[in-house]
Formats: structure tokens, C-alpha cells, sequence
């Protein structure tokens, strides 16, 4: 830079010069090496709270019990390699069902004693008594953990089961701590043989000195000298409280007096000797104690390692509890995880919308959306406050999430891959501290990003290009997003630039996006379609909020025509879009309808034939077991007749009687097959019979006409013949149209 023009910059401009120098002169730190690298890279170091990580971590805090699994939600880490986030999002998930299905599982400790099992490895240490109640506690509850993961348990859990893979269940912890101490955590008298016998002759010697010291207490109380409290404690020892004024009859040791110098406290002389006693077997025995303790201390160091994992396993139970309880939230699911970069989110929420919506009652828009190797970048276009930002936000929210082991709101059909690099640039990033503009700080971020930005990238630009002249500034953003297409690197940038509208329909890896807008209520529909550019309806906004038309109209006259009507295009091809969406939608539920529809005919068709099936095995079968009676009546029938035959002399008889049952059943059933038919034909009547009357008869079922009556008998036309018949042997009968005999 020349000092001419040097002197002709101000004094921010010039230093803005001088910065961008440096930028040129520096280079930028390297990326560590792929395979080194074990959690994702964030450029800048807000990056998490600009999509407001942060605020999740605070959220899975609050379902933490345990200080382990407060202080891990706070050191939550991102993760980039596949088999620790596999490994946690299945342990969140198994955890998840458990909660879900309504089963307990035995991780109820949450007492930190981190110091006492320090304390513990310590040559020389002694635990208390209540010291080693929570560590039995703990002991207790790694045993039941144990006991719950059964074999079944264990397949049915298998993510969960590794968390105490490394670890083992030492029942001597417990054994030991019984044997020395009771449930309340105080030493038992059974502890050792010289506690025992101090316990005993503590005993004694307190009960004597109880004897002793009521005697002394009636013995005074009848001189009237003892107060109105009669006795009390002095450093340990029992005093008997009389009235100041008789202190001096009292012998013995005077401990001291009450604040009102009224009651003087007094150990008797015949209870010193006792007192003191007490005194030394109460001393040996708390030096007993403790040597017991400090004993109970070193046997159980060997242990420390052991108990810390205990500590830190409860604590880890604890931490997926949390996680666990923290999807269930948000709708937290377990999607299709990849170890590449990749993103195909299906009904993809912004967690922490879902859950402020969910508890207001307001209902959250869902992302669905798509970037792999070949549309690794998508512009997102459309008015402003429409889901833009929210949209970025929604997808890097959710990336952190899952590489950090967290379940996300999506469908569990989505795939989400692994990124090592994630930027991000939202909003104004003025640097106040070298008196950088806006655009300027701007390009300092977009040097960072095409330079450091590989295949394993995902980065997030709000409004590229911004702050600076609109055709310059567009011009810098299309040679931006043409270096991280041509670097592999995936992404989403938002924009009202038609050039890069323009350039991502041509270019080879880059989309369009648009935020859906009704147009007509003026209101954002906060929906991301991929695949069309979308308008900012800058002037539509402007006619609906009432601008007057004359500044409009001369804005429009400002605005280049061809820019409009692209514009214009894009508004209308929105509009378009929309409308066929609606129709889609009401085909695809007129079609949902009509294939139930189908299901249910099917099924009543099913049913119905299912039915007759029925029926028809029914008649089958009543046909079978009447044949079945008919041919054992007959065998039956014939064993006679061939029995008669031997046994009878008339042969001719038995021939007879063979011949009447043979083609008596042939006769029966030619009637019957008649009956069937004449039923069908004729109508029987309850009428009188007369002449003239056509009547049926009752044994042959013939059909015929009365020609003449003679007292109780008729001659009736039966075919050429006429016959003469009992009227009680006939009925009367109309013959049935074909009509109804068709029906």
C-alpha cells in the first residue's frame, strides 16, 4: 500500500487494510490428521452455542442425579468415531425402551463418595462407621445391577450390559462390613474379644453407677437440697444439681453453676470412683473402635479400584438415565448411522422447538432433507423471518446431538453420517476488537472456511454475501460456494441473491430450497421444499402491509425488469408448487381412503365366502352322518336277514321281506327327490277341497285335478288316469309363478 493512499483511508479502513495484509502474510493453524482426530473440530469456538447446544446440555443436566452424570452432561463431548456413537446412541435407546415399557431397572444409587473411596486408598486412612454404610450401599446396588442383567436381560440389552463388561461384583465388601458393623453403621460388640469384654464392664460399671447415683439423688431430694432438674451431665460425667445454697453440705466436686447462679452442679463423692470408671472404659473403648475401623480400612483398600468403578458404573447407569428421559422429551430416536459424510433427515425437528411447542400446545414444522455426494450444498432462499435460520439451526443442532451420543427428533427411517469439521457463520459478526465491518469480518470467516473445509465438513452460512454491495458482494458469494463445492464439503447457506438461485440450478453438487409462504394471509409457512429457488415477495409484503402504490410502483421502476420478472417467476412457480402439494396430498388421501375401502369389501367378501363355506360343510356334513345312520340301520337290517335265512324254513318269506327292504329305500328316495320338486312347483293352501280344486297327494306327492267328490273320498285326475282317493289323503295346492320360482 502506497502512502498516498494510505493517508486517504480513514482511520478504521486503514487498519481493516492492514488486517486483510496479515491475513495474506499468515497462515491458518492446520487440522490435526483424520485419523487422530477423536471429537469434531468447531470453528469458531461458539459454534455449539450459536446453535444453542448449550441449552440441550443444561436440559439433560436437569435429569441428572449423580455428580458424575451432572459433570459429564456439562464436559459433553462430540464425538467423530462410529463405534462410541453407535455404542451410546444404542445404550439411550435400550435405556429409552426400559423407561418406555414401564420396567425398573436397579440404579438407585446417587450418593457421591468419591473422597471416601480416595480416602480408602490412603495407607492409614480409616472410614467411620457412617462412612461405610453408602459404600456398602453401593456394593448392594452393583449386586443387584448384576442380578438384573440375567442372560435373557443381556441379549435383550446388549448395549447397556457393556457398561459393566469391565467390571465384576465382589461379595466379600459386604461380608467384611457386616461383620464389623450393625445396619445403623455402629461397631459391634461381637467385632473383637477386647471390645466385647470393655462393652461388658461398661455395662456393668453404668449400671452400678445408675444404683449409686439415685440413692444419692433420694438421699438429697428428702433434705430438700437437690433443684427442681435433680441431675445432668458435666464433660461427660453425671452431676446431681442442687440449690446454691446448700452447695457445701453436698460432698463432692463442684463442676459449676447455672447462669442464674441459682443451681450449683455437683459430682457426689460416692460416685467418683464410678465415674471415673465409666470415664476410662468409654476411652478404651473408642480407642478400640477406631483400631477396629482403621483395621476394617486396610483390609478393604485393596478394594478402592474396585469400588471407584462401582462409583463411576452407577453414575454412567445414571447418565443414560438421563439421556434416556431427555429423548423421550423430544421425541428423541435412534436413526441409521453411517460412517460417511451424509445427511437424509425424514420429519427432522429443532429439539428444543418441540419441546417449548409440545408444552404450549402449538404444533412444529419438521425438516425433510437430503444432501449426499451428489447435492452436497443447498441454498435456501425466501422471505425473511420465514425458517431459514431455523432450518440450519434444526439440522446442526441435530448433528451435534447424535455425535455426541444424544438421540435426535427425527424419523427412525433417517441415515445421518459422521462429520469431523462443522463451521458456522449466522448473523452479524462485527469485530469490535480490530474495528472490523461487518463484511469484512464476513470474509474473514469465508477465508477460514475455503481453506480449511474438506469431504468431512459441514458448514452453515446465514444470508452469504451479505453487507456489502449487492452485485459485488454476489459475486464474492457465488466464488465462495463454487471453492466448498469443488472442496467436497456439505452444507447449507441461506440467500436472497438471485445469482446464486441462478448458479445452484447449473452447477454440479449445489440445490435450491425454498421456504414455503402463503402469499395470500401474508404468512410464513415455515417448510423447506427442495428443488425450486424461492421469491423474498418483497413486493408482495410491501402491497399487503399497505405501502402506497405510487412508491411501489416507482420502486419497480428502480429494479431492473429482467430481476423482477425472475422474481415474479419465482413467486408465481412458489404459488404453483404449493397448490399442486394441496392436490397431492388430497389424492394421496382420497387413495389412503379408497384402499380401505378395498380392505374392508375384502374382508366382508372374505367373511361372506368364509360363511357359505361353512354352510356348506354343515350340509355336507348332516348328509354324511344321515347316510352314515341310513347304512348301518341297513347292515344292521341285512344281518337279520341273512340270520332269518338260516334259521327260517319259509325261504320265500325271508326273500320277501328282502325284497320289500331293498326296493322299499329305492322308492323312498325317488319320493323324496319328487317331493323336492313338486315343493318347488306348487304352493300347498289351507283351503277345503271341492271340485275342480288341484290338490297333492300326501304319500306319492302327485299332483292332480278333483273331478268329483263322493262322501269322503274323491276322484281326482291324475295324468290320462283317474284315481280314487281318501280326501285325507290329499291337500290343496296353487301352482307357484316361474317368477318367484326363479327367485
Amino acid at each position: 500500500m502506497d502512502l498516498l493512499t494510505n493517508r486517504l483511508l480513514s482511520p478504521r479502513r486503514r487498519r481493516e487494510a492492514e488486517v486483510f495484509a496479515e491475513i495474506r502474510l499468515t497462515p491458518l493453524p492446520l487440522l490435526p490428521k483424520e485419523k487422530d482426530q477423536q471429537f469434531m473440530r468447531l470453528y469458531p469456538e461458539t459454534a455449539a452455542s450459536q446453535l444453542e447446544f448449550d441449552k440441550v446440555k443444561a436440559l439433560l443436566k436437569e435429569h441428572a442425579k449423580t455428580e458424575y452424570a451432572k459433570h459429564k452432561a456439562e464436559q459433553l463431548r462430540i464425538h467423530t468415531r462410529k463405534d462410541y456413537i453407535e455404542l451410546e446412541l444404542q445404550q439411550s435407546n435400550e435405556y429409552k425402551l426400559i423407561l418406555q415399557q414401564g420396567q425398573y431397572f436397579p440404579n438407585d444409587f446417587t450418593l457421591n463418595i468419591s473422597r471416601d473411596i480416595k480416602l480408602l486408598s490412603i495407607p492409614g486412612a480409616m472410614l467411620s462407621g457412617e462412612q461405610w454404610m453408602p459404600v456398602r450401599k453401593l456394593a448392594e446396588n452393583i449386586h443387584t445391577i448384576f442380578r438384573w442383567f440375567d442372560t435373557e436381560r443381556r441379549l435383550a440389552f446388549p448395549a447397556l450390559s457393556k457398561v459393566i463388561a469391565g467390571t465384576y461384583y465382589e461379595k466379600v465388601i459386604i461380608e467384611l462390613i457386616d461383620e464389623i458393623l450393625d445396619e445403623s453403621g455402629n461397631v459391634k460388640d461381637n467385632a473383637s474379644e477386647d471390645l466385647q469384654k470393655i462393652r461388658m464392664s461398661l455395662f456393668r460399671k453404668r449400671n452400678e453407677l445408675r444404683r449409686v447415683f439415685e440413692k444419692v439423688i433420694s438421699k438429697l431430694a428428702k433434705a430438700g437440697y437437690s433443684a427442681d432438674i435433680d441431675e445432668s451431665f458435666s464433660n461427660g460425667r453425671r452431676v446431681v444439681a442442687v440449690f446454691s445454697e446448700h452447695k457445701r453440705q453436698v460432698k463432692g466436686i463442684l463442676h459449676g453453676e447455672s447462669d442464674s447462679r441459682k443451681t450449683a452442679f455437683i459430682e457426689p463423692e460416692e460416685t467418683i470412683d464410678l465415674n471415673n470408671a465409666v470415664f476410662s472404659l468409654e476411652h478404651d473403648e473408642i480407642k478400640e473402635v477406631q483400631r477396629i475401623l482403621r483395621e476394617l480400612t486396610a483390609r478393604l483398600s485393596v478394594y478402592a479400584t474396585l469400588l471407584k468403578q462401582y462409583l463411576d458404573t452407577t453414575g454412567e447407569y445414571d447418565f443414560i438415565n438421563a439421556k434416556a428421559k431427555l429423548a423421550i422429551d423430544m421425541n428423541g430416536q435412534f436413526p441409521a448411522l453411517t460412517d460417511k459424510a451424509h445427511i437424509h433427515l425424514i420429519d427432522a425437528y429443532h429439539p428444543l422447538l418441540y419441546i417449548y411447542n409440545k408444552s404450549s400446545g402449538k404444533k412444529t414444522i419438521p425438516v425433510t432433507l437430503t444432501l449426499d455426494e451428489k447435492n452436497r450444498i443447498l441454498v435456501i432462499s425466501g422471505p425473511n423471518a420465514g425458517g431459514k435460520t431455523v432450518t440450519m439451526k434444526t439440522i446442526g443442532l441435530n448433528q451435534l446431538m447424535l455425535q455426541s451420543g444424544l438421540l435426535v427428533p427425527v424419523h427412525p427411517d433417517s441415515q445421518m453420517g459422521i462429520f469431523k469439521h462443522l463451521f458456522i457463520h449466522i448473523g452479524d459478526t462485527q469485530n469490535l476488537e480490530f474495528e472490523l465491518s461487518t463484511y469484512s469480518s464476513h470474509l474473514l470467516h469465508m477465508k477460514y472456511f475455503i481453506e480449511t473445509a474438506n469431504g468431512k465438513t459441514l458448514f452453515f452460512i446465514d444470508e452469504l454475501g451479505s453487507g456489502s454491495d449487492p452485485n459485488l458482494g454476489g459475486a464474492f458469494a457465488e466464488v465462495i460456494m463454487e471453492e466448498l463445492s469443488r472442496r467436497h464439503s456439505y452444507g447449507i447457506v441461506t440467500t436472497h441473491y438471485l445469482n446464486l438461485k441462478v448458479m445452484a440450478n447449473h452447477t454440479q453438487g449445489i440445490i435450491n430450497g425454498a421456504m414455503q409462504f402463503d402469499e395470500v394471509n401474508l404468512q410464513p409457512m415455515y417448510k423447506l421444499v427442495v428443488g425450486k429457488p424461492g421469491s423474498s415477495y418483497t413486493f408482495a409484503i410491501a402491497e399487503r402491509i399497505g405501502l402506497p402504490q405510487h412508491l411501489i410502483a416507482k420502486a419497480r421502476k428502480l429494479v431492473d425488469e429482467d430481476h423482477f420478472k425472475l422474481d415474479r417467476l419465482l413467486n408465481s412457480t412458489e404459488q404453483d408448487l404449493q397448490q399442486l402439494n394441496k392436490e397431492k396430498k388430497e389424492l394421496q388421501r382420497l387413495v389412503k381412503e379408497n384402499e380401505k375401502l378395498k380392505k374392508e369389501m375384502q374382508t366382508v367378501l372374505d367373511k361372506e365366502r368364509h360363511t357359505q363355506q361353512i354352510e356348506l360343510l354343515k350340509n355336507q356334513n348332516r348328509i354324511s352322518e344321515e347316510r352314515l345312520v341310513y347304512l348301518k340301520d341297513m347292515e344292521r337290517k341285512l344281518k337279520q336277514i341273512v340270520l332269518d335265512w338260516k334259521k327260517s324254513e319259509n325261504k320265500n318269506e325271508v326273500v320277501k321281506n328282502l325284497q320289500t327292504l331293498l326296493f322299499r329305500s329305492k322308492e323312498e328316495i325317488v319320493v323324496n327327490k319328487l317331493a323336492k320338486k313338486v315343493d318347488l312347483t306348487y304352493k300347498e293352501l289351507n283351503e277345503h277341497i271341492v271340485v275342480g280344486s288341484l290338490v297333492k297327494l300326501k304319500k306319492n306327492y302327485q299332483v292332480g285335478e278333483v273331478k268329483e267328490i263322493r262322501g269322503k273320498r274323491a276322484i281326482v285326475q291324475i295324468g290320462v288316469l283317474p284315481m280314487n282317493v281318501n280326501i285325507a289323503d290329499l291337500i290343496s295346492v296353487v301352482k307357484v309363478p316361474d317368477e318367484k320360482k326363479e327367485n
